[in-house]
């Protein structure tokens, strides 16, 4: 009887707390806990997704502790074991069942830096099971997805976790883009490439980075993840040889050394994975589930994220930058030798103030070189001059640093930034996503958010929630994104339409798009001096609409931008945040098309591989109205001479539709209006 329960409980029927069962005749009733089913068969505890699609189980039994996520009625991990030692007791063991509650959930979240949308709809189903001896977990169902977590009660003031046991036991060998980090071991910028291979021939990779994205067949996906990693390591996935991929955790790091002025290299590691308090909830592992539209509309990392711990966060100001790095300095026609120094650093507040760019980034260059140095700058820049004439025109300075930099001159650094008045941080060369490195990062956010500087993590892991914790943390790097171009061939269209639906998934991401220069394939070569994007102009305007980065670079040259003026208009208009987001067409790797509104405007934009392509698409979204739509194409050279474009202008209605024409490596962008009558 009870192992039949359990199967009703499988198929979503026994959601209740009170069986009935039939004793000698008599109906008695037993009051249990959801799910339970007798030590026998192993007990079962589950939760189902509002609309039924997406469930996640929890078998326990005295041997074994599984869990399964199953997406229509086909499981699809199927009973892959899961624990977690602390202070050398592996939990739940043979740990009985104490409780397990469960809850309903569906409220509205108004993100305090929107991207996805300024309203989002937090609807979940959750289950919390409380195991003997102070350990338990948390298991949430979205109709996007399900997700689970461990949780610690122990009395205790500090903890330490020895171990995580995490496993992805697929029912089939499904394909997977498995991430090919750069970097040795756990020491990378986790700016991956993605090898598209079934799951069993990942056995001789490297271990690989959280998101992974898995190929269900018949445009359905899986996409792994992890979130709240805060005071504890981040996950990465080993590779196999069957249909089970293993979690691996980079342990405490027991000894560092430099190496050279901004690599921190773990010389040795802990035989563990964090030192904690004894009362918390660890980070949550996660699993988006749907067709590529989720991919690309799914909130659900964000939601899942500890809350914003910014009392009155109406300072954060999102916006585009004009950037420094990428473009070289590479100024002309002026009367002053560019380079890092004042005169060029005027230029692109000039620049930014004349095209409504809040901010600036001084990159590497403005301090003298080594980590002891960071609070002395070069003699060619008066920071605190600097600083205030940005101010008189409206625009703020961003200034780069190494993590290891800073860390040696925290307190210093801080209190310094602020009596100059520099808007915020960008931070690079993390490279490590260990729990002391991840502590760093999120004391670094609450120092900034303390001296209300906002904050850019570039050269680490990934987006895991920290963004919606401390909303002054805009964006995050870990992306193979267009600096590549400067030195190889990765930054290329078939890499630009896959990122949107692995990578972005997990948070905002710093492309840093906006190349002026643009070639297609067969006239590319990487100019560390003199970069180019591979793919069209068209395709850099469509990232601003595609990517999500609340603190978005402009990455060429200010000169560049003057010289492309209609290019530059689109690039002042475009926002950085946004109130709404409609998928349009999507396949993942292949193309993508995305509208998004902020206020009562829409902007649109659509990217290709290297296949050329016309997509229709409907314009329903819109509503009723007669609209404007300005539109940036790929012009009719674009497939030789990457930098071809088109401006134009057209009458729409919502219900019409739009040719969208693309080159191979091509792109679209638009801003659609409503016409007001007169």
């Amino acid at each position: 009887m009870f192992c039949l329960m359990g199967k009703w409980f499988q198929k979503g029927l026994l959601t209740g707390y009170v069986a009935m069962i039939r004793v000698g005749g008599l109906i008695g009733i037993i009051v249990m806990m959801a799910g339970y089913v007798s030590q026998s068969c192993g007990a079962e505890y589950g939760v189902a997704s509002p609309d039924g699609r997406n469930r996640l189980v929890i078998k326990h039994s005295d041997s074994s502790t599984t869990y399964s996520v199953f997406r229509d009625g086909q499981e699809i991990i199927e009973g892959a074991p899961v624990s977690i030692t602390i202070d050398g007791k592996k939990f739940p063991g043979k740990a009985e069942v104490e409780r397990s509650d469960f809850e309903e959930v569906d409220q509205v979240v108004e993100p305090v830096v929107s991207t996805i949308g300024s309203r989002l709809r937090d609807q979940y189903n959750q289950r919390r099971i409380r195991f003997a001896g102070g350990c338990g977990l948390c298991l949430r169902a979205y109709d996007d997805g399900v997700a689970f977590r461990w949780e610690s009660a122990s009395g205790k003031r500090q903890i330490v976790v020895n171990q995580e046991g995490f496993t992805l036991k697929f029912r089939e060998d499904v394909k997977v883009y498995f991430p090919i980090p750069n970097g040795k071991g756990f020491i990378s910028h986790q700016e991956s490439d993605f090898k598209y291979k079934p799951v069993s021939q990942t056995g001789g990779d490297k271990p690989a980075p959280a998101p992974l994205l898995f190929d269900l067949g018949k445009n359905n996906y899986l996409l792994a993840t992890d979130v709240n990693v805060e005071g504890y390591p981040g996950l990465w996935i080993t590779g196999s040889n069957d249909t089970k991929l293993t979690g691996v955790f980079p342990g405490y790091p027991a000894r560092t050394e430099l190496k050279g002025d901004r690599t921190m290299e773990v010389v040795k590691r802990e035989a563990f994975l964090a030192k904690t308090v004894g009362e918390r909830t660890f980070p949550w592992r996660v699993f988006v589930l749907g067709n590529g539209e989720t991919l690309l509309s799914t909130a659900m990392p964000y939601l899942l994220a500890d809350k914003g711990r910014i009392d009155d966060p109406s300072w954060i100001k999102p916006g585009k930058v004009a950037w420094d790095w990428w473009n070289a300095l590479n100024i002309y026609d002026v009367p002053f030798k560019a380079g890092v120094n004042q005169e060029t650093y005027k230029y692109y507040i000039d620049f930014a103030a004349e095209n409504g760019i809040p901010y600036i980034i001084l990159d590497e260059g403005w301090s003298v070189p080594g980590p002891e140095n960071l609070l002395k700058v070069v003699p060619e820049i008066e920071m605190a001059e600097l600083v205030a004439y940005g101010r008189s025109r409206q625009v703020g300075i961003i200034l780069w640093m190494t993590s290891v930099a800073l860390e040696a001159n925290f307190d210093r650094a801080f209190e310094q930034f602020e009596r100059w008045g520099v808007a915020g941080l960008k931070i690079d060369f993390m490279q490590r996503d260990d729990q002391v490195m991840m502590d760093f990062l999120y004391k670094a956010a609450r120092e900034a958010a303390k001296h209300k500087m906002i904050v850019d993590y570039h050269g680490g892991s990934k987006p895991a929630g920290i963004n919606r914790t401390w909303p002054n943390v805009l964006t995050i790097e870990s992306v193979n994104g267009l600096e590549q171009s400067k030195w190889c061939d990765k930054a290329n269209p078939a890499m630009a339409v896959l990122l949107p639906f692995i990578r972005m998934v997990a948070g905002p991401m710093d492309y840093t798009p906006g190349a002026m220069n643009n070639l297609q394939k067969k006239n590319f070569k990487p100019m560390f001096a003199r970069p180019a994007s591979m793919g069209t102009r068209a395709q850099q305007l469509a990232m601003y609409v595609v990517y999500l980065s609340p603190l978005q670079m402009l990455a060429d040259s200010p000169n560049h931008y003057r010289e492309n003026p209609e290019s530059l208009a689109f690039l002042r208009q475009v926002p950085v945040t946004w109130d709404e987001t409609k998928v349009l067409a999507a396949e993942v790797g292949e193309y993508v098309v995305v509208a998004r509104r902020k206020g009562q405007t829409w902007y649109v934009g659509a990217m290709t591989d290297w296949t050329k392509r016309d997509i229709v698409v409907p314009l329903d979204f819109l509503g009723q109205g007669n609209y404007e739509m300005s539109s940036w194409v790929d012009g009719p050279n674009a497939d030789r001479y990457g930098s071809d474009i088109v401006v134009g202008r057209s009458k729409v209605a919502g219900s019409g539709k739009v040719n969208i024409s693309m080159v191979p490596g091509g792109g679209f962008a638009g801003i659609i209006k409503i016409t007001v009558e007169k």
